[in-house]
């Protein structure tokens, strides 16, 4: 077996690493995957870890594409095929060597792979699954990979992809088919919830048929299930728009998650597209309210309707919400279910069942949630306690917006981070 020339393939892994920065679905999150004794690689513990860049984006993963030739020309990706960036392709024995390689140097837990399209769907898709197929027969690899879903492919080859693959993904891009039309014509939303109905139809029957394996363990499909992803502000679609589509696809295909990824401009970009990256703090409103969507029973329509189309970008959305919902307020913390404490600002899911938790064995008072870090800046003018709370007599000033919002622009950007990372709001 030849020694692989590890400058072409470093060159190569400069174009392709950087290439694949523009897809934000990679999160690790919700795999069991354990390591054997005489394989490597370990999804749980000490193998994989979270990492997240400036932006939110995870870099935990080996994240690159097999190649960034594409037959496609959508005007948002650097990738397209008018596009006159520097080309390269690794082979799927490159690509095996490389995750191998940087696993055991402590380098990566995983392997994040998607592709631009070459020769067709189904052929791209092949070379995918001979990867993960590989990593997981030959070498005994029982790390992470997510593997992305073409475009397009067959259902055959996507049932075969979810077997070797802890995830599996495939992007809507754009909330409505409108946007796609103007921006990626070769593709259909329809195309990508097909992909997603046939991937939530094979987990659903995977666990199924493994509840009904006594004897005989049966094969896992995409254990970690399948997440999408959508662009944000390349085209005018509203925070409404993006909400409602999320919401959709969230209970029509299971998806563990929709990432939001803010549109970033590329080099010698169509003049349909804006020159400048639309603000940061707009993808982290939307990845609040998804947060909302999914863990604190709220509908879209209560943060964004034809009234209010956006997220507000100064105020987190639930906050938002109670300001324009004070007749649903004040809430005694000491007799409210669990849905209407959901529903007080700056009251997280933790906190929530710790407050629960408490109820039988003492009354609740004011210190007590800020024993248990509830951000009282927010939360005083929403809740009664057992003590005294002169503050919840000010839930209809005119002022409570001021009252309740950021100190500074240093608290804003830290209560950012932590609610991105955690999801307490």
């Amino acid at each position: 077996m030849s020694l692989p020339d590890w400058n072409l393939i470093k060159s190569k892994l400069s174009i392709l690493a950087d290439a694949a920065k523009y897809d934000a679905s990679c999160s690790s999150s919700g795999s069991h995957r354990k390591r054997d004794a005489k394989g490597m690689g370990n999804v749980e513990g000490m193998g994989i870890c979270h990492s997240y860049a400036p932006d939110g984006r995870c870099i935990s993963l080996l994240k690159i594409l097999m190649t960034n030739f594409c037959i496609f020309d959508c005007k948002y990706c650097v990738n397209r095929v008018s596009s006159d960036v520097k080309r390269a392709k690794f082979s799927p024995d490159e690509i095996v060597t490389l995750t191998l390689e940087f696993y055991r140097r402590n380098y990566i837990e995983g392997l994040f792979l998607s592709s631009g399209i070459i020769e067709s769907s189904d052929a791209t898709m092949e070379k995918l699954i001979q990867v993960a197929k590989t990593l997981r027969q030959v070498h005994r690899f029982n790390g992470y990979i997510h593997l992305k879903v073409v475009a397009g492919s067959s259902q055959e080859l996507i049932e075969e992809a979810g077997l070797w693959a802890d995830r599996v993904s495939a992007n809507v891009e754009m909330p409505v088919q409108k946007d796609l039309d103007i921006l990626a014509p070769a593709k259909t939303i329809e195309s990508a919830t097909t992909s997603m109905n046939q991937i939530a139809e094979k987990v659903s029957e995977a666990k199924e048929e493994q509840k009904k394996s006594f004897r005989f363990r049966a094969p896992k499909f995409a254990p970690a299930g399948q997440t999408t992803q959508m662009i944000v502000g390349a085209t005018g679609s509203t925070d409404s728009l993006i909400l409602n589509s999320s919401q959709s696809l969230y209970r029509k295909y299971a998806l563990r998650r929709v990432y939001y990824s803010a549109y970033s401009p590329i080099p010698h970009s169509d003049v349909l597209l804006p020159t400048e990256q639309p603000q940061l703090v707009r993808e982290n409103r939307l990845y609040q309210a998804d947060w909302l969507l999914r863990f604190y029973n709220f509908e879209a329509q209560e943060l964004v309707n034809d009234e209010n189309p956006d997220l507000p970008l100064d105020m987190d959305p639930k906050s938002a919400w109670a300001l324009r919902n004070r007749q649903y307020f004040p809430v005694d913390v000491n007799s409210a279910a669990r849905e209407q404490l959901l529903r007080v600002p700056g009251l997280g899911v933790r906190n929530v069942e710790r407050i629960l938790q408490m109820r039988p064995h003492r009354k609740i008072s004011l210190l007590d949630l800020g024993k248990l870090r509830v951000p009282l800046k927010r939360t005083k003018y929403f809740v009664i306690t057992s003590d005294h709370n002169p503050d919840v007599f000010l839930l209809d000033s005119q002022h409570l917006k001021k009252n309740i919002a950021p100190e500074s622009t240093q608290l804003s950007l830290f209560d950012i981070k932590q609610t991105a990372v955690s999801g307490e709001i």
